[in-house]
């Protein structure tokens, strides 16, 4: 009994403030000003010259422009794979005849690098918006058709039961009964996406590179902007915990009832 109480108590002492993200970033801008003034290279600008550079690039108009077109490509591309993938991962999670069907489909996709499908995408819709979103989308899909179908499939037995016992058709029992269930798992899934979709979205653009903060990156890179580059690097960084932070406030209040979950929200894929 001590012992578990102990555990407790170690667990309850080793908290997470809300300042400690933000203690992490300074001291990861201390190890890197002071590394690169070890360095002292010009392919690698101190923290403090890359911080002085973001407001050049947030205060320029061409700068803004890239900046939200990435925005528009992700949100597309993360809404396209939510609407598909929900409903094919709870229909998955139900019925072991479409599971067998589309799996093996899934893992023949999912490991395929998405910037490797970028070449042959631009040859069959060019180097435009819709070529980079299709790119976004492939990437999403799979973590969220997971996650669903997983919840899907932990939903007990009994509350299906229950819900044809009411007369309920297959398609109401998925909408009141396994949809709601399976949300905490779902919007974990869809957290991971949205990780995964800012990353493909960079990715895409320096590939495709026509507009976009992977455009701004490259063409810093080819004139000998390092400091742009680095800032565009933390512009790109501090979106991301952005949207973390906001996609986990709005899971908190939707599923405020379902136990808390620590996840990371990383691929290294």
């Amino acid at each position: 009994m001590s012992a578990v109480a102990g555990e407790g108590g170690a667990r309850r002492g080793f908290s997470i403030g809300p300042f400690t993200p933000l203690f992490a970033c300074l001291g990861l801008l201390v190890v890197w000003q002071i590394g690169a003034m070890l360095l002292a290279t010009d392919s690698i600008p101190t923290a403090l010259e890359a911080l002085r550079a973001v407001p050049d690039v947030l205060g320029s108009r061409d700068g803004l422009v890239n900046i939200l077109d990435s925005i528009r490509r992700m949100a597309i591309g993360l809404s396209a794979a939510v609407v598909v993938s929900i409903p094919l991962g709870l229909v998955m999670g139900r019925l072991r005849a479409v599971a067998a069907f589309f799996n093996p489909i899934l893992m023949v996709i999912y490991p395929v690098p998405k910037a490797a499908l970028m070449p042959i995408i631009m040859l069959w819709l060019g180097v435009g918006d819709l070529s980079k979103t299709l790119v976004i989308f492939l990437a999403v899909t799979l973590p969220i058709i997971y996650h669903a179908f997983e919840g899907a499939k932990a939903v007990e037995e009994k509350m299906i039961w229950s819900g044809m016992a009411m007369g309920m058709s297959r398609v109401e029992i998925l909408a009141r009964i396994v949809l709601p269930a399976a949300l905490p798992e779902i919007l974990a899934g869809c957290r991971t996406g949205l990780v995964l979709a800012l990353i493909t979205m960079v990715t895409s653009e320096m590939i495709a590179r026509k507009s976009g903060t992977g455009n701004i990156l490259f063409n810093a890179l080819d004139m000998g902007q390092y400091d742009t580059v680095f800032a565009m690097i933390i512009v790109i960084g501090a979106l991301g915990i952005v949207l973390d932070a906001a996609f986990d406030r709005l899971r908190r209040l939707l599923v405020a009832w379902a136990e808390t979950r620590q996840d990371i929200p990383l691929s290294f894929t």
